[in-house]
């Protein structure tokens, strides 16, 4: 596990925990797993580890899906974000690198 992320990202919770943080029941969350929604990392054991980045997550899964999205449109949009995130990143640093050595587009 790495020592420089946030505590938000660190996995360091037992499915238990988080089914009693979000009162998700495990089969539910490893169902989410299975779905690639939530990606919690794995013990040398196979113990499954989430953050607090994952219960939240989880939460808005459990919300859009008690709203009737199906998993495969919530998957569809967290994928959209996901992508749209990395592009915001690399604009940003296309644009300090730009401003750092005097260039322009």
């Amino acid at each position: 596990m790495s020592t420089d992320k946030s505590y938000k990202d660190k996995k360091v919770m037992s499915i238990g925990i988080i089914s009693k943080i979000t009162g998700l029941s495990e089969r539910k969350i490893r169902y989410y797993e299975e779905r690639k929604l939530i990606f919690p990392e794995r013990t040398e054991r196979g113990t499954r580890k989430y953050s607090f980045s994952d219960v939240e997550t989880l939460m808005e899964i459990a919300n859009q899906i008690e709203d009737g999205v199906q998993t495969y449109e919530i998957k569809k949009e967290m994928s959209r974000k996901q992508k749209q995130t990395k592009e915001d990143f690399n604009k940003m640093i296309r644009g300090q690198l730009n401003a750092h050595f005097n260039l322009r587009k």
